[in-house]
């Protein structure tokens, strides 16, 4: 008899997340040269890592046979100076992915709720359905978080809430104004997690972290992935009301984030000039982008992360063409939206062939 029977239906039903297509299987794949492929499918750092970050984890290697601080004192020292906010409010983890898990772990069961909006990061889903939680899916008007329509969703069943904020994929942002309007709505046995993966891009930024201070029942997760680079160490952050975080700790594993990882995150945090490098590089692919797709007519959301989500007739279709050309982009079928793709923002020459090859693949338009 399959095994399939005797393993939770609701882990058996999931449709397991899709990551950006590597590089490497790519080449192998279509027979082409590594070197050649351009990959603007899953938002890293075009610049690579800090080059402080990469010196501090070669230092670091030379102790690989160590196991590493299991409660990350540096790491988590360094994060609480950053944010003048207290060790007890930070919880690291093995990418922000992990801290979205602690919380479901800690707040999650069959009788509970999580609220997200309709075109969020799809692990939202993923999470509630893996602990049986009742997902509740709320729209979003022109692609940006409705938080009226989220508060009013809660229930006495309602853990947490989960506001993508800039969110993925879709680029959009919610203001400071509707946040603290939201917070005056939410009952204290809520928790509410603001996933701020592409915070350091935005140019006016909101301010969360006041909820932290206020020991609300919040989570605000960030990530060393996206502008610092260091997408392969897996490094995140949760800060969080004190309470939660001391519950965060306790369903979190031992050494979950490496010693060659917290090295070069504490370094990475420390590196200014490597952030305002990659600010000034995605300042610029934006505006490229935005540009290209007016000139042809294609319809955009206006983004402050860095990627860009564009109206492409058939996305699955549009990334298989642009795949065999070597250009990696991601369809967005899974986030119910077939006609869509989302580009990461590469290099000036990266977002030249990715628009070269988008354009080969399109109808043909008026350019």
């Amino acid at each position: 008899m399959p095994i399939n029977q005797y393993a939770n239906s609701f882990v058996c039903d999931l449709v397991a997340y899709e990551t950006g297509k590597p590089i490497d299987e790519t080449a192998r794949e279509l027979g082409l040269d590594p070197a050649s492929i351009v990959k603007v499918a899953s938002n890293e750092n075009p610049l690579g890592p800090s080059p402080k970050a990469k010196a501090a984890m070669r230092e670091a290697l030379e102790e690989a046979n160590l196991y590493p601080d299991g409660a990350g004192f540096r790491l988590r020292t360094a994060i609480a100076e950053k944010y003048d906010l207290g060790l007890e409010n930070v919880v690291i983890g093995n990418g922000s992915n992990e801290i979205i898990e602690l919380l479901c772990h800690s707040f999650l069961n069959r009788d509970a709720e999580l609220i997200a909006a309709e075109h969020a990061f799809v692990v939202y889903k993923l999470m509630a359905t893996l602990f049986g939680a009742k997902y509740v899916e709320v729209p979003d008007p022109g692609f940006i978080h409705d938080l009226e329509g989220m508060a009013d969703a809660i229930t006495p069943n309602t853990r947490l809430v989960f506001i993508a904020n800039p969110n993925n994929p879709t680029g959009t942002v919610v203001g400071q104004e509707a946040i603290d309007r939201f917070m005056e709505r939410v009952p204290e046995h809520v928790v509410v997690c603001f996933d701020e993966a592409y915070f350091e891009f935005l140019d006016e930024p909101f301010d969360t972290l006041k909820f932290v201070r206020q020991n609300r029942n919040v989570a605000v997760l960030r990530t060393c992935s996206k502008i610092h680079g260091l997408a392969a160490l897996r490094v995140g952050y949760g800060l969080c009301g004190k309470d939660v975080a001391a519950i965060l700790q306790k369903a979190r594993q031992p050494f979950n984030v490496n010693a060659i990882a917290q090295a070069g995150a504490v370094a990475a945090l420390k590196d200014d000039e490597h952030v305002e490098q990659t600010r000034a590089v995605n300042k610029q692919g934006l505006d490229f982008y935005e540009a290209a797709f007016r000139t042809r007519g294609l319809e955009f959301v206006p983004s402050v992360a860095n990627f860009i989500l564009v109206n492409v007739g058939d996305g699955d279709r549009v990334f298989k063409e642009m795949l065999k050309q070597g250009v990696i982009v991601r369809a967005m079928r899974g986030y119910k939206l077939p006609d869509w793709v989302r580009i990461s923002i590469g290099t000036a020459e990266q977002n030249a062939r990715c628009l070269e090859v988008l354009d080969s693949v399109l109808t043909p338009v008026a350019v």
